[in-house]
C-alpha cells in the first residue's frame, strides 16, 4: 500500500515527526557511559505515554522478526545495526549507539535514528561511519524531489556510500510511512536512477542509510530481532521522515529543542 496524505494528515504528520525527534534528542542527552539499554526503553516508553502517543514497536510482528518486539525503542549497540533490543547492558565509554524510534500520534506515523558515540573516547572509524550516514541521508533528501523516481534516492544513498568505501546491504532500507509504519515503497540504500514509483506531494518516506565498515552481511542475534554485522565490525544507521511536497522534501524529524 501507498498512502499518498491530505494537508490534514500531513500537518498531523509534522506533530508526529518533531515528537520523534525530540524523544530522541532528550534520550541522547541523557544517555551517558554506565546507562543501561532497558533504561532508555523505559524512559522512550514514559515519553510517548505523556504526549499521548503509541509505540510503533511493542505489538510490531513482521514475519523477519521473532515478535511481538516488545519494546518502545531499538537499542544497537557497537556491531549491532538494525532492530536493537533493548536488554540488560551499560554502556561502556566508545561505544556506537544507534537509537531508532517509530511513534504514532492522532493516526499519523513518523520514524527516524540517530548514532552517536556514547562517553568521550571518539574512535575516528565510528565517527567515520556515523558521519557517511548522515552525509548519505541529506543526498537521499536532496534527491527526493516531486516528479522524481524512488531510484534516483537509492542512488543518491548509494552513491556517497559506495564512494566513501563501504560496502551496501539491500535486505533492508527505507520505505513509505502514514497510517503505519512500514509501507510501500521501499528505498534500498542503493540503485539506479529513473527507475521506480514516481515521487507525488504528499507521499511520506522514511529514509534510512546505514551501513557496516568491512562487510554487507548481516546476522541475526539469538534474541530474533537484533541484526548485527557478520565480521562484528561496528555500523551505524541515520534515518529522517521526509514529505514530498510542492515545494520539495519536507525533513519532519528535526528536534526543536532549544
Amino acid at each position: 500500500m501507498i498512502e499518498i496524505l491530505d494537508s490534514a494528515q500531513l500537518a498531523t504528520a509534522r506533530r508526529s515527526g518533531a515528537l520523534v525527534a525530540n524523544i530522541l534528542q532528550t534520550l541522547k542527552n541523557r544517555t551517558v557511559v554506565g546507562t543501561n539499554l532497558l533504561d532508555i526503553d523505559r524512559w522512550a516508553q514514559q515519553m510517548i505515554d505523556s504526549a499521548g502517543a503509541q509505540s510503533c514497536y511493542v505489538d510490531y510482528a513482521p514475519s523477519f522478526g521473532r515478535g511481538p518486539f516488545g519494546h518502545y525503542i531499538c537499542t544497537a549497540v557497537n556491531d549491532a545495526v538494525l532492530h536493537g533490543l533493548p536488554h540488560d547492558y551499560h554502556l561502556v565509554d566508545g561505544d556506537l549507539l544507534t537509537l531508532d524510534l517509530a511513534v504514532s500520534q492522532d493516526g499519523i506515523a513518523a520514524d527516524s535514528a540517530i548514532s552517536f558515540i556514547v562517553g568521550e573516547t571518539q574512535a575516528e572509524q565510528s565517527v567515520a561511519l556515523i558521519e557517511i550516514t548522515q552525509q548519505a541521508l541529506e543526498a537521499g533528501i536532496a534527491a527526493a524531489q516531486p516528479g522524481a523516481r524512488i531510484g534516483d534516492i537509492s542512488f543518491a544513498i548509494g552513491s556517497v556510500l559506495s564512494t566513501a568505501g563501504y560496502p551496501v546491504n539491500t535486505e533492508f532500507g527505507g520505505h513509505g510511512i502514514g497510517s503505519t509504519m512500514h509501507q510501500d515503497p521501499h528505498v534500498a540504500n542503493t540503485g539506479r536512477p529513473g527507475r521506480g514509483y514516481q515521487l507525488r506531494p504528499g507521499l511520506l518516506l522514511a529514509l534510512e542509510p546505514w551501513v557496516m565498515l568491512d562487510t554487507a552481511r548481516l546476522v541475526t542475534d539469538a534474541d530474533g530481532w537484533t541484526l548485527r554485522s557478520a565480521t562484528g565490525c561496528r555500523t551505524a544507521h541515520s534515518e529522517h521522515t521526509v514529505a514530498i511536497t510542492e515545494q520539495g522534501p519536507e525533513i519532519l524529524t528535526l528536534p526543536i529543542l532549544a
